[in-house]
């Protein structure tokens, strides 16, 4: 299987020979996509600290920088074993496009550590989240690159760096970090913005399709913080969903889901299979692979969980009209090809997941200025940003007759190209 970066770079191949017609010097636009497909700045350290036991331990950490020319890179930090330079480079270009598709003025960027935190003590983690900004602080700031939190990161995470930092640089800068803690100058709506983001677009989708949300069946792959909110706010709403799963599998009922419910099942279970193996729940819930869950014949199929979930040896057995993504790359461009041929819609990642980054700006700005908003008023801010970049897209995907992904890549990778240009960069 192609590796990530590799799917992000033929992405962009992708959409410049859709694009090229729009630049009459070519070889400027061919500098610049080339320019595209590899970050500007990859830095690679290795951070050591004392573990509980009193020994000491290495880890190596990155901060992949793509692209500046629409403003400070911006991206997560996350903490997992599978953290690689590869990776941190696809999710950073990634990001880049993101941001631009939204109409924000970020550039991508992405940062790990290869680390298991399930094995880690919170000091520990307090430690290790100390180092990796200490280590990683030339190359941040508000201006420079503003990390967020990521796979298995959170405020903790986000208040130990912006501490650690402040004390390298010697004055406040909260707008570093995004991501943070309320009572640290983070956003109202941060914890559900990315959820909400993509229940937006789903909303967008279906008024656009005249379709109807309480005939509609959902399934979602993936019941962390994005996962849980989009099936939250999308059940709440009328959207029925009859799916859920975790990296135990899943849980499949076609009456439709109380999402509240399975959240404290879980917590208390701790896996959706752990709570199908109980005498008192087996007969209301179906316990599913999460390949069973992807076969499922539902109107919406949403990825949440990890990229690549959706591959060309999986693809033809998805029974989803629509698939509304909302992790990070889970469909690999061989399996796009099966899906499209099949008459399959895909909203794309980089416009369903940009509800998370769209209020990571708002808090950017609210701590900038020194003034902030309350979680209303966030909410509709982001719905604008949504609704807007949702129009655009799907206007040019008629315009056009490509697809939704291809129509988000040339809307964002033209204003990206655009400010190489008026740069002189190219």
């Amino acid at each position: 299987m192609a590796s990530a970066f590799a799917n992000a770079k033929k992405q962009i191949d992708n959409i410049a020979q859709i694009l090229h017609s729009d630049y009459e010097d070519r070889k400027k636009f061919e500098k610049a996509i080339s320019l595209l497909k590899k970050p500007q700045k990859l830095i690679k350290k290795t951070l050591k600290i004392k573990l509980d036991s009193g020994n000491f331990k290495k880890f190596t950490a990155f901060r992949s920088q793509h692209n500046n020319a629409r403003g400070p890179f911006k991206g997560g930090i996350r903490f997992h074993p599978n953290v690689s330079e590869d990776e941190v480079k696809a999710l950073s270009t990634w990001m880049s496009i993101k941001c631009s598709v939204v109409g924000i003025p970020y550039g991508g960027g992405k940062g790990g550590i290869v680390v298991d935190p399930k094995i880690m003590s919170q000091p520990e983690l307090q430690r290790l989240s100390v180092a990796y900004a200490e280590s990683f602080y030339p190359f941040i700031g508000p201006w420079k690159d503003v990390p967020a939190p990521d796979v298995n990161t959170g405020g903790s995470e986000m208040a130990w760096m912006l501490e650690a930092y402040e004390k390298k640089i010697g004055y406040q800068a909260p707008a570093t970090f995004t991501g943070k803690p309320v009572e640290m100058g983070g956003s109202q709506g941060r914890t559900e913005a990315t959820g909400l983001g993509g229940f937006y677009i789903l909303d967008d989708y279906f008024k656009d399709r005249k379709l109807n949300k309480s005939s509609s069946t959902i399934a979602v792959q993936g019941f962390g913080n994005v996962g849980y909110w989009f099936a939250k706010l999308a059940s709440e709403s009328g959207y029925k969903i009859v799916a859920v799963s975790d990296s135990s599998g899943g849980i499949y009922s076609p009456k439709g889901l109380n999402i509240d419910l399975l959240l404290k099942l879980k917590e208390q279970y701790l896996s959706f299979e752990n709570i199908t193996k109980r005498k008192e729940y087996k007969s209301k819930f179906k316990f599913i692979t999460n390949n069973d869950l992807l076969s499922l014949k539902v109107d919406v199929l949403v990825p949440a969980a990890l990229e690549n979930a959706i591959r060309e040896d999986n693809a033809s057995d998805v029974n989803a009209k629509t698939i509304l993504e909302m992790a990070n790359g889970p469909t690999t461009p061989e399996a796009e090809v099966i899906l499209l041929k099949n008459k399959i819609d895909i909203l794309p990642d980089v416009l369903c997941n940009a509800g998370g980054v769209t209020v990571s700006y708002f808090e950017w700005v609210q701590n900038l200025s020194g003034y902030y908003w309350n979680k209303n008023e966030v909410n509709e801010r982001l719905k604008k940003i949504m609704d807007k970049a949702f129009s655009e897209i799907n206007e040019m995907k008629k315009k056009k007759n490509i697809s939704f992904r291809q129509s988000a890549y040339a809307l964002a990778v033209k204003k990206i190209i655009d400010a190489m240009i008026l740069r002189g960069r190219v």
